[in-house]
């Protein structure tokens, strides 16, 4: 037994020895790091595929009230707006800026057309405020709002040409505008015939209110009040006062007609944009989206890539020369 147990006591020992070497870190394999997940940008279609035209038409559309009790013929109500904006979605469109337009900024889906809603003279049924601070649901942000939760890939974005003293002289108003990523514009200080002014009188028009909305943003585009000119087209767009100059990138009109391309032949001094209505006014919203929708080909649509600019070749003459190292004609 004595003999055994010295036996079985070297075996133990052995074992031991062996199961100790065999699970020394030197022996065992050196951890590897985990491999980063792998992501890829999908590749936009061919252009061809999807019939892209960035050339084409834009709709600017303009609103004003939005109420349950429209008074003027640029107004609509609530359900009126909402459904505008179904018909927007389900047709395919999504919003940009102005300052994104005329800039050519538009970074849309592969097949997707671009819309700018515009909203003059900063009332509160554009912007308010419930007794809790939050908007108000019927107003035209609080709509915008609601839509773009309920539609991701509808950026709920528009631009609001206000004056001095907007939305009733909230000060939360245009801090809140410009947190959810709306563009600012102006509209002069106390919504001015321009063309009934002298020059002077241009430029402190513009100049006030510049100097008041920019205190929360820059302002890169401006909406002419009742869509009429100063005698000077040139200060529409440029001028200074009290030693204050302002400059716009875009200045925008009460126009009936779809806006060029931004690529294209675009007048930045006086962008065509389309009225809003209930039918009554001619060649509203209503009237140029059925034109468009019964000509896809004239409309723009983006080809997914914001690098290059995409149109058939028989339209290549139509490209702008500033844009001619982005041209991709197919």
């Amino acid at each position: 037994m004595m003999g055994g147990s010295k036996t079985m006591s070297r075996l133990v020992s052995a074992v031991a020895l062996i199961t100790l070497t065999a699970c020394t870190p030197a022996d065992e394999p050196s951890p590897q790091p985990a491999s980063p997940p792998t992501t890829s940008t999908p590749t936009p279609p061919n252009p061809a595929d999807i019939g892209a035209n960035e050339l084409g038409l834009v709709p600017v559309l303009m609103y004003h009230q939005i109420t349950p009790n429209p008074a003027g013929e640029y107004d609509q109500t609530p359900t009126e707006f909402r459904d505008e904006l179904e018909r927007l979605y389900r047709e395919g469109y999504r919003p940009v800026t102005a300052a994104q337009y005329i800039a050519g900024d538009v970074n849309l889906p592969a097949g997707t057309h671009p819309v700018v809603l515009t909203f003059d003279d900063s009332t509160s049924s554009q912007l308010s405020f419930t007794d809790t601070g939050t908007v108000t649901p019927d107003s035209a942000t609080g709509i915008l709002a609601e839509f773009g939760t309920r539609h991701p890939d509808f950026r709920p974005v528009a631009t609001f040409y206000v004056n001095n003293e907007p939305f009733g002289g909230d000060p939360r108003a245009l801090p809140w505008l410009t947190a959810n990523g709306h563009e600012i514009g102006a509209h002069t200080a106390d919504h001015a015939n321009l063309a009934s002014l002298d020059a002077e009188g241009v430029q402190r028009e513009l100049v006030q209110n510049v100097r008041a909305v920019a205190q929360a943003v820059p302002v890169r585009t401006m909406a002419l009040p009742l869509g009429i000119y100063p005698r000077d087209h040139a200060l529409a767009t440029a001028g200074n006062w009290d030693g204050f100059a302002y400059r716009f990138d875009a200045v925008m009109l009460v126009g009936s007609n779809p806006a060029p391309s931004p690529f294209g032949a675009v007048d930045p001094g006086g962008v065509p944009r389309i009225r809003s209505g209930r039918g009554t006014v001619p060649f509203d919203s209503a009237h140029w989206l059925d034109w468009l929708a019964a000509n896809p080909d004239q409309r723009y649509t983006a080809d997914g890539d914001p690098a290059r600019i995409s149109f058939t070749a028989q339209h290549a003459t139509e490209l702008a020369a500033r844009w001619q190292d982005r041209a991709n004609p197919y």
